[in-house]
């Protein structure tokens, strides 16, 4: 008996699934290599972000960043209620010798400082200190740069020159000294360190958006939205500016771990408060240098505070960096 017109179709179709699966299976080893394997946002089509948590997640380096920010960011917060006393307190200041401290007791698990304050209790008011000055002067240096860095980014031609050209000068002046020298006009007060770090914040964000938007505006997307007949003002407040600013905030990130450090320096040459007994620890080592033979824990704590709460904004915004970047992305 023949086979039906039906049944040769069918054996045919049979014939090419079995070529296909055949095909698929002899492809080359280096062709499978290049293709490497899907990535859980490919499969599942997540966004920028998204995928960036993920590899965050499984990222050494994020994790112990992460666990020291959030470590130092609960201490600040919740000062008051982990400090056994109130800040500034120099009820024991008639204990202090010029030679000697009193040793450390249950009333004071790590002693009492220069001032006859206890010492646990100023170092963490002192994150608090740090933390509210470091945010806020970040905060300030992101809105200044991203406003000089905007202007150039989304005008160009004689805007970016001149606006380009007032954030070399301010590139040229040493971090420090600029602080310093706002510090110094300004007098001796926490807004006053706010804005001396703020300032010299303005001109490394300014330089980073407007290269980010430099960047975006030659994507296909703002020309195709140009091509739609978006005014300027709309494709750049729209489209360039947030797709701009992923850089940007990896970038405070990282300004933050300077900030603190900045803080620390600034009160160390005693541009800060002008009260000796506010808790901070750039002051806390200024005062502790006295000691430093005889009590060298006064010293030790602060330096370790600052140093290990840098080390976790860093270690953060790097983890943050790598995630966003496709170049180094894990």
């Amino acid at each position: 008996m023949t086979d039906t017109p039906k049944q040769e179709h069918a054996t045919a179709a049979d014939e090419l699934a079995a070529l296909s699966t055949d095909v698929a299976d002899r492809r080359p080893q280096a062709l499978i290599d290049a293709m490497g394997p899907q990535t859980e946002s490919q499969e599942t089509g997540t966004s920028l972000w998204a995928g960036a948590l993920q590899r965050l997640r499984r990222n050494p380096s994020a994790i112990i960043g992460g666990i020291i920010v959030v470590a130092f960011i609960a201490v600040a917060l919740l000062a008051p209620l982990l400090a056994p006393y109130k800040p500034s307190t120099t009820e024991w200041a008639n204990e202090i010798t010029p030679s000697t401290l009193p040793d450390f007791s249950p009333e004071h698990p790590l002693g009492l400082d220069s001032f006859g304050s206890d010492f646990l209790t100023q170092l963490i008011y002192g994150a608090r200190q740090s933390l509210i000055i470091g945010v806020v002067s970040t905060l300030l240096g992101l809105a200044g740069g991203a406003l000089v860095g905007g202007l150039a980014g989304a005008f160009g031609g004689w805007v970016d020159t001149l606006v380009m050209r007032f954030v070399d000068i301010l590139l040229s002046i040493p971090a420090l000294l600029l602080a310093v020298s706002v510090a110094a006009v300004m007098g001796r007060r926490p807004e006053a360190l706010m804005v001396a770090i703020a300032a010299a914040q303005v001109p490394v964000f300014a330089r980073l958006l407007r290269a980010s938007m430099l960047k975006q505006r030659g994507q296909d997307y703002v020309l195709a939205s140009t091509s739609l007949g978006l005014r300027h003002r709309t494709v750049v407040m729209s489209h360039i500016l947030p797709n701009s600013l992923g850089p940007v905030i990896v970038q405070a990130t990282l300004m933050l771990a300077t900030a603190i450090i900045e803080v620390a320096a600034l009160s160390y040459l005693g541009l800060g408060a002008p009260d000796p007994t506010v808790a901070e620890w750039g002051r806390m080592l200024v005062k502790a240098q006295e000691r430093l033979e005889s009590d060298p824990h006064l010293t030790l704590l602060p330096g370790l505070c600052i140093a290990v709460t840098a080390l976790g904004f860093t270690l953060l915004g790097e983890a943050l960096r790598e995630a966003l970047d496709p170049k180094t992305r894990r």
